[in-house]
């Protein structure tokens, strides 16, 4: 893969941690890396000259690159380690061993000690992790041994040695820290109290603790004990900032397929994450188009069965973000609530939610940072799909926006080589139109803007869209026709759900191929003037500019018109609401002015 290959890409590269994958023109994977920043770290790899040898190789042999967003760095430090345990790419030459990671054990005996170990031993003992943070580890079993007694001791405490007294107390009891199971001091139900608590907090449930905490630094505090007030403040921050454990890698999950879906309109994406012994290996977005009304539920049970036969996937259970039918008895269908499972799910969501955006943001064409030979390209494409008679370097774009079904406002906004240009961009607050009328709207934004560049004598573009069909269109030509401008200009309309494009006087619209630059130069324009629109309209709503018609009325003030709107949520609903309900609401006479206006009999 060239530089100039990659640049056509690397804008798609989340700025998220993450793993990324890159593999060769026969789709064998070459190389997993890690990266805090996934754009910043493989941008690196084609931004700058390589004096290693191997390196420079990799890149050479680059073809496809694939990434898994997860949640921190820590998590992408561990799935980096996983893959390439599971995979071992060719140019991952560092592989790293299990015992780079510590886990904490609770000990499968009677009274169960809990330490750090970095070996797994199939003895039947409980193990959480691998943590990432051995440090932060230790800091967190050194507080549960401050505050929940637990023996520190090897002794081998059965009931028989306890019962003969084999064993006396030693200082930790006498300090505090442990209440004696080995002299019979503490029974088996107490003890495992203690490690309940002790297995939450490791699980990351730490809010009964920061609650305790925070509850004797501000006794302290009150006490003027600032010392140990500060002492407190200290532990608190430390636990909130404990991030150790990771729900990337986590040996209880075992094997387990996790699906996600995102429904927009007629497509639906479900993303993938492939388990095994709880580690991710796998993770792929599938794109799903909808024929029918198919409900989510649908979509689901079919992309499951189509992506596990993909991926060849044997697990006996699924997570899902809500419950589905799956006709294999032996699968169990999880909908997690919380824990591990749920962190996955979360993470898949997040996949799933990048790859719409990114799918969105490929319909658009982004020329900035382009040269002007790359900008000349796609203008000159945009000329021969259109028929134009010279090349666009100038386009502009016209939308209207109301608020349900009022206010009407007009936006315009400005193109030029491809590019917006902002300075360029204009409002409308609608004057000689009457109620809502689209059409008419049109054709006052239309007419201003125009008229007021042939008075300036400022160039014309070459292109106008109007974002509607063929009735913005027609009212956008007579404004052109009234100023004399017939000709000067090109307009065209975009229909909003087609993506068709009209010409004034053709009966037959054109439709640009999908995945053409013309059309996706006009998606980026089209959806600036959308955006550009409602940011103006929630501006003037949020200052009050707007006032309903309510208010318009003499005798009704704002309060008034708060209680009928939030009671009937529009004007049209008061205007067919019996008069009765609006006296109970407003009072007899309030209610005879509104019916007046709305030209009903009040009655007397």
């Amino acid at each position: 893969m060239t530089t100039e290959d990659f640049q056509q890409i690397a804008h798609t590269i989340p700025v998220q941690p993450g793993i990324y994958k890159y593999y060769n023109d026969k789709h064998e994977l070459l190389y997993v890396g890690k990266a805090k920043n996934l754009r910043k770290r493989v941008s690196s790899y084609f931004n700058k000259g390589f004096t290693n040898y191997k390196t420079h190789e990799l890149v050479q042999r680059i073809r496809h690159i694939e990434f898994t967003i997860v949640n921190s760095e820590q998590d992408a430090f561990l799935l980096e380690n996983n893959l390439i345990k599971q995979f071992q790419p060719k140019y991952n030459i560092n592989l790293k061993d299990d015992k780079t990671y510590p886990y904490i054990v609770i000990k499968n005996e009677n009274f169960p000690r809990i330490f750090l170990t970095r070996q797994k031993i199939n003895d039947g003992s409980e193990y959480l992790g691998p943590f990432t943070s051995v440090g932060k580890v230790r800091e967190l079993l050194d507080f549960i041994r401050q505050n929940i007694t637990i023996r520190t001791c090897k002794l081998n405490l059965t009931p028989q040695n306890i019962q003969k007294k084999k064993f006396k107390v030693c200082l930790e009891y006498h300090l505090g820290n442990c209440k004696g199971p080995c002299e019979g001091l503490q029974t088996s139900e107490d003890y495992h109290e203690g490690l309940t608590q002790i297995k939450n907090l490791l699980k990351g449930n730490l809010s009964p603790v920061l609650t305790s905490f925070r509850e004797m630094m501000k006794e302290f505090a009150e006490n003027m004990e600032f010392e140990k007030a500060e002492l407190y403040r200290k532990k608190i921050e430390h636990l909130q900032d404990y991030q150790a454990k990771s729900s990337i890698i986590n040996s209880t999950v075992g094997d387990v397929d996790v699906f996600s879906i995102l429904q927009e309109g007629d497509i639906a994406y479900i993303n993938y994450l492939m388990v095994q012994n709880g580690m991710i290996v796998q993770t792929h977005t599938m794109t799903f188009e909808k024929k029918l009304e198919e409900t989510a539920e649908e979509i689901m049970e079919f992309g499951i069965a189509t992506i596990r036969e993909t991926f060849n996937s044997t697990a006996n259970e699924i997570v899902l973000p809500f419950p589905v039918y799956f006709p294999q008895t032996h699968i169990t269908v999880t909908v997690p609530k919380a824990g591990d499972k749920k962190k996955l799910l979360e993470l898949s969501e997040k996949n799933v939610n990048y790859f719409k955006e990114e799918l969105r943001k490929r319909k658009m064409l982004q020329l900035d940072g382009k040269s002007a030979a790359e900008k000349e390209k796609v203008l000159d494409q945009l000329k021969k799909d259109l028929n134009l008679t010279e090349q666009p370097l100038h386009i502009e774009c016209f939308d209207n926006s109301n608020f349900q079904g009022s206010f009407p406002v007009s936006a315009m906004v400005c193109f030029k080589m491809g590019i917006p240009s902002k300075s360029d961009y204009r409002h409308f607050n609608v004057k000689s139109v009457e109620g809502i009328n689209d059409f008419a709207t049109m054709k006052e934004a239309v007419f201003r803007r125009y008229k007021r560049l042939s008075v300036e004598e400022k160039p014309l573009p070459q292109l106008v869209v109007i974002d509607g069909g063929k009735g913005q269109l027609g009212a956008a030509i007579e404004a052109i026709n009234e100023l004399g401008l017939t000709g000067k200009m090109t307009l065209i309309g975009l229909a909003k759900n087609e993506e068709e494009i009209f010409f004034s006087g053709d009966k037959q619209s054109v439709k640009l191929p999908w995945d053409s630059d013309s059309l996706k130069l006009l998606r980026q324009i089209r959806d600036e003037v959308h955006r550009f629109g409602i940011t103006f309209h929630r501006q003037k709503r949020s200052k009050g500019t707007f006032k309903n018609e309510l208010e318009s009325i003499p005798g009704i003030g704002k309060s008034t018109s708060d209680i009928l709107l939030k009671e009937f949520k529009s004007v049209k609903r008061i205007r067919s609401a019996p008069e009765d309900i609006i006296t109970k609401l407003v009072g007899q006479s309030k209610a005879k002015i509104l019916m007046t206006y709305f030209g009903k009999n009040p009655v007397n």
